[in-house]
């Protein structure tokens, strides 16, 4: 039996807890009545430590592995297959030792057992094309994986291996310990995949019409992943969507191709001498000298010729690459070639495009100049551009970026016309592939978990040069406005920014549209282009050939600019709030001698004991009987007896010269229907046209999260009240922006 002592106190006990729940619960209560938007982000931050600091920096322990690579490929271009062989030697900068190493195997997505297919959902059509019906119910699954042939030490002794759908674990016989490096040999082969048919990040596209083919390759060798001070061995398989996180190193690439074709890579080519004839040898020395056009190298019409060619010999490029995370190879008889040089930071870099002819004349007269207009804004907005060039290839459908090269989409019809919208659509894609050269393939940012990282990135700073080579280019991502349908949208079917790669089910507008018109908002209307600027820059230098995280860019800006931005980061990456500011009530007042019983009830419940606050003005609102009886005039100073005693006993001739001299008085309470705070961006429009812009920062919110007040004092009566008239906040709903002269009649109209 339970003594009675012990029942009371499991009573108390109880009744406590009950109460602690309650008040817990009317704690959470509040706080979403009244959340503090501004509160620092000491629980979403990681904790700064000697690899990563409080300031966004590198530490003083910050490491990084290497991985160099020698390759050997072979491409088989009539049967569709790769061959390779490579040597990676792995050095271990982390001060712990490792057991094993992880190898990523990203083709293995084309694998004929990829369980990628498995994890998309898949829904009965009511009609669907037979070419589709065939391919997804009739035919054998394309099987474009890897085929491994060994993983042997530097001495050729077999490694122990095991391959985790896109991912290989090789066992080390001795832990590699803190500066040790090891080398290893794996050769393979894969069946290249038709990607307008099974899809991919590369491939090749087959012409019909002359039976060639184009090559786009990458993800084409096994590549070391990452291992890092974050999260040790990058352990997310590759679904399709995240894409890759890659250690630096040297390349040294050896690619046979047949003799006839024409081929760019990443890196410098080492042999130009026995890949290009003479002819071209000449005119792509013209190309280094030409900085205001490009020199075509080999032409359409030697193009042309080399389609009907299907040339049985072969010829190898040796290419060789320094301080890059990867490697992308384009080759096909078909290709044009031109090129020119950017004059960067005191040295040449070459703009270079490869094309077939179904390219032009699109791709002749822009992509390799706005290869150049690239190089120039990116670099002008964070470091000079380190490589020594940057190519465009064309190819159908396509928008994808390696070092040095990427693959970008925009064909014309077969007559060679083509629309604004496919020439504007291309230049879009020339610029956002090339950028990328910035983010992440030198600000080494991880794909794999955070895609806004170096598409958010990116697609801001593609925004800022498109419009700076012109100014009304129609950009699709980056303006506040154009962001507005997709953060009004239905809450169910959105996910913040920091949410990762393969859980994002509207990406575009996720990881590429909304971090780029929340950085140009930054920029534009919360910090100041020059702030911006700064803290970007130092951002970009600090982490360039480094692995930086979200905090380390979140971090750097605040850190270089004196700029707290927690209640920024906060709304616009970590939650789906949106921004809507609305004028909720107009209120104009006059100045008077005498109180109205508004005025006097408000000084008899304010009043203080013993207090003498001197000589009062009178603010009279406008619905009072006292302001109805005024007359059809602007406030004089003159006229108002305490006012004008105090002016002219406390300030000189020349001091009241210098004073304002206001007419009228407005009070403007603002409401925020939304739930991201922003700043307040107002225009006063007066009756003879003319208008006044006011700023008011983000903070005027963190007394009160549903309402804020301002007075304006104005020397001309105000027609038309207006919030962000320039659309620079993606406020979701405008119809509350306005304050209209026709709804308030008063005697200032």
């Amino acid at each position: 039996m339970m003594k009675k002592t012990t029942f009371i106190h499991l009573y108390s006990l109880l009744f406590l807890t009950s109460i602690y729940a309650q008040d817990i619960q009317k704690e959470n209560k509040n706080q979403e009545r009244n959340p503090d938007k501004f509160k620092q982000m000491y629980d979403l931050l990681a904790t700064p430590n000697m690899y990563r600091t409080a300031s966004g920096a590198p530490g003083p322990e910050y490491y990084q592995q290497q991985a160099d690579y020698k390759i050997d490929i072979e491409l088989d271009d009539k049967n569709q297959k790769l061959f390779g062989k490579e040597t990676i030697t792995y050095t271990n900068n982390a001060k712990e030792a490792l057991d094993y190493i992880w190898v990523q195997l990203d083709q293995n997505q084309q694998a004929k057992n990829s369980k990628t297919p498995l994890v998309q959902n898949t829904k009965t059509e009511p009609a669907i094309p037979a070419s589709a019906f065939s391919r997804r119910f009739l035919e054998e699954d394309f099987d474009g994986g890897f085929k491994i042939e060994y993983v042997n030490d530097i001495n050729g002794k077999p490694m122990n291996y095991s391959i985790n759908q896109t991912m290989m674990r090789i066992e080390l016989p001795n832990v590699l310990k803190h500066g040790e490096k090891i080398s290893f040999s794996i050769k393979w082969w894969y069946n290249i995949n038709n990607y307008l048919l099974d899809a991919g990040r590369s491939g090749y596209e087959h012409f019909d019409e002359d039976g060639n083919n184009l090559y786009i390759l990458a993800q084409f060798y096994p590549r070391m992943a990452v291992y890092n001070d974050v999260e040790g061995w990058q352990n997310q398989q590759f679904w399709g969507s995240g894409e890759f996180a890659l250690p630096f190193g040297n390349f040294e690439v050896n690619i046979t191709v047949p003799a006839d074709h024409v081929l760019e890579a990443t890196g410098v080519l080492q042999n130009r001498n026995e890949v290009f004839t003479p002819e071209q040898l000449s005119r792509y020395a013209q190309a280094e000298k030409s900085f205001d056009k490009p020199v075509v190298v080999v032409t359409q019409q030697e193009a042309m010729a080399a389609e009907k060619g299907f040339s049985d010999k072969k010829k190898t490029w040796k290419f060789k690459a320094e301080n890059v995370r990867d490697f992308g190879i384009a080759t096909s008889r078909k290709f044009i070639y031109d090129a020119m040089a950017v004059k960067l930071g005191g040295k040449n870099v070459m703009a270079v495009s490869v094309y077939p002819k179904e390219g032009n004349p699109l791709w002749g007269e822009y992509s390799t100049r706005i290869v150049a207009h690239t190089l120039k804004s990116y670099s002008s907005h964070t470091f000079d551009y380190p490589y020594p060039k940057a190519v465009s290839v064309h190819a159908q459908d396509q928008g994808m970026e390696y070092p040095m090269i990427c693959w970008n989409w925009g064909r014309p019809e077969k007559d060679g016309t083509y629309s604004d919208r496919v020439k504007n659509g291309m230049m879009s894609v020339i610029v956002h592939e090339v950028g990328h050269n910035f983010f992440p393939m030198i600000v080494n940012s991880d794909e794999r978990q955070w895609t806004w990282m170096d598409e958010g990135l990116n697609s801001f700073l593609e925004y800022l040069a498109l419009i700076e080579w012109d100014p009304n280019f129609p950009a699709d991502r980056g303006p506040a406005k154009n962001i507005v349908a997709y953060m009004s949208g239905d809450q169910k079917g959105l996910e913040p920014i920091m949410t990762n790669s393969e859980s994002i089910r509207q990406f575009g507008n996720n990881a590429y549209g909304k971090p780029a018109a929340a950085l140009n908002i930054l920029r534009e209307t919360v910090m100041g282009k020059e702030l911006f600027d700064y803290g970007f820059k130092t951002y970009a230098n600090r982490w360039k050939f480094k692995h930086p995280t979200p905090e380390d860019f979140f971090r750097t800006m605040e850190d270089a600019t004196a700029f707290d931005l927690d209640w920024f980061w906060r709304g616009w990456f970590y939650t789906t709030d949106y921004n809507d500011i609305g004028i909720k009530e107009v209120k104009r007042y006059f100045v008077s001698n005498e109180p109205s019983k508004e005025v006097q009830d408000f000084l008899t419940k304010r009043r203080r004991r013993n207090a003498n606050p001197g000589p009062m003005v009178y603010m009279i609102a406008e619905n009072s009987v006292d302001y109805k009886k005024e007359m059809d005039k602007p406030f004089d100073i003159k006229e108002i007896k305490t006012l004008d005693e105090y002016v002219q006993s406390h300030f000189t001739k020349e001091e009241q010269q210098k004073l304002n001299n206001p007419k009228y008085f407005y009070q403007v309470t603002f409401n925020k229907p939304g739930g991201l705070v922003m700043p307040i961006l107002v225009e006063l429009t007066f009756d003879d046209g003319t208008t006044e812009n006011y700023h008011f920062p983000a903070q005027i919110w963190r007394m009160n999260d549903v309402e804020a007040t301002r007075t304006f004092a104005t020397n001309k009566p105000v027609k038309k009240i207006t919030i962000d008239p320039k659309e620079e906040t993606a406020d979701i709903d405008t119809s509350n922006n306005m304050w209209p002269k026709e709804q308030l009649k008063s005697k200032f109209d």
